[in-house]
């Protein structure tokens, strides 16, 4: 069978449903992926057949930095790349039997699905289908006692990236789909009224399923790619800093700007001195451990979290959705120092499970706060049993698995 992937972000953003596509491929169904161009090399390694929309798609986000106004914009940007491209991918949807779209809110799919009459499935590895049990992330939660606050969120929400994208999409529409106008509200209504299937790619250990989900929401576990990576060998100098001691403390923030990154660094040494941990440094989009490092420090540009996190005391990240899963899985305490959006609401979800301290924004960092935090984690015994509970679960869990079984039955169902 042909199923077609849209995605459309950061790496963070592409790297689940490419890992998805890999196991749809092997289950003997053709894939294409459809995205950014830049991200040709890691979709073809994958095995699977690439659609590029011109443009670099990490380079823009990283242009945006934490600003949300300016992320949207990115996206709309590559937007408009892949609708200039639809010339390419009207063949293609001709002969596909499902998209699975990973774009919020189900732009760019629905009305594709309209115009070639293929099913569409909602793909997300971070909940926002509508529920009562817990506000749209990012929305204030000191109000979910209010009966519907949670519930109005979601719309709330829908309704901003909607009137954010209602003329570029509609004018899409009429120019090149020859497709009626959508009205003012949108279709999201529509789309649960007709229970547009809804993927989603973290674990219920993680997320509770809410008891007002219908059957079509279908949580499958986390997509985690391969446990090692083909070609990938630690350097030398990593082993032996890691076997020299005690397990180290990973810190990194991933893609997430530091507007000073020296001061951060320093920071982040002093936290290590107070508390008396070791550290692998991840010098990430901010640039941390631009310095000579003390030898209880070590700086790493790239290593799989895979391979990495279960080495560790603790993990200390800016809480992005993947980074979160590897975290969790690899069965030690995490601390999250969120800077945007879903960051938050990760950082919340490890301290209720007992699995990590408190989260710090990282706009309230310092290296007291970090060394206490930093110190919790790795030595309370009762934090790190449960964060080891938590990780024998979800390596028990299949998501891609059960990812495939959800989407071979819809496309036997037409």
């Amino acid at each position: 069978m042909h199923i077609t992937i849209l995605a459309l972000g950061s790496r963070g953003d592409i790297q689940p449903y490419a890992t998805l596509g890999k196991g749809l491929r092997s289950a003997g169904h053709r894939v294409c992926f459809v995205t950014a161009e830049n991200f040709g090399p890691m979709v073809t390694a994958h095995g699977l057949d690439l659609l590029a929309i011109p443009g670099d798609a990490e380079a823009l986000v990283k242009d945006a930095g934490a600003n949300m106004p300016a992320l949207i914009r990115a996206l709309g940007n590559l937007s408009k790349g892949f609708m200039r491209n639809l010339d390419q991918l009207s063949p293609l949807l001709q002969e596909t039997d499902v998209i699975l779209n990973q774009l919020p809110g189900g732009l760019y799919g629905y009305d594709l699905s309209e115009k070639f009459g293929v099913p569409m499935i909602l793909a997300a590895v971070i909940p926002l289908a509508r529920t009562d049990a817990f506000p749209m992330m990012s929305w204030p939660s000191l109000f979910a006692s209010i009966p519907g606050y949670s519930k109005l969120s979601y719309r709330l929400a829908e309704q901003i990236a909607w009137q954010l994208f209602r003329p570029l999409i509609n004018r899409w529409r009429q120019q090149t789909l020859r497709l009626p106008r959508i009205p003012f509200w949108g279709y999201f209504d529509e789309m649960y009224e007709r229970r547009v299937p809804i993927l989603n790619g973290f674990s219920a250990h993680v997320v509770p399923r809410p008891s007002d989900w219908g059957d079509h929401i279908h949580i499958t576990g986390y997509w985690f790619p391969e446990p090692e990576e083909e070609g990938w060998q630690p350097p030398d100098e990593l082993c032996r800093f890691i076997e020299a001691g005690e397990p180290p403390v990973f810190i990194g923030f991933g893609s997430m700007p530091v507007r000073q990154p020296e001061r951060t660094t320093s920071m982040i040494l002093e936290a290590l001195k107070q508390s008396g941990q070791r550290a692998v440094l991840h010098t990430g989009w901010g640039g941390l451990g631009g310095r000579s490092l003390p030898e209880h420090a070590f700086k790493i540009d790239y290593a799989p979290y895979g391979w990495l996190f279960p080495r560790m005391a603790a993990v200390v990240h800016h809480g992005g959705s993947g980074t979160t899963a590897f975290g969790l899985r690899a069965g030690v305490p995490t601390l999250i120092v969120p800077f945007l959006f879903d960051q938050f609401y990760w950082g919340k979800r490890v301290a209720t499970l007992g699995v990590g301290p408190k989260p710090i924004p990282f706009r309230r960092l310092s290296a007291e706060r970090l060394a206490s935090a930093i110190t919790l984690a790795a030595s309370d015994p009762p934090m790190r049993q449960q964060a080891a509970e938590l990780g024998r679960k979800l390596q028990a869990e299949d998501g891609i698995a059960k990812a495939i079984a959800v989407i071979e039955k819809k496309i036997g169902s037409k």
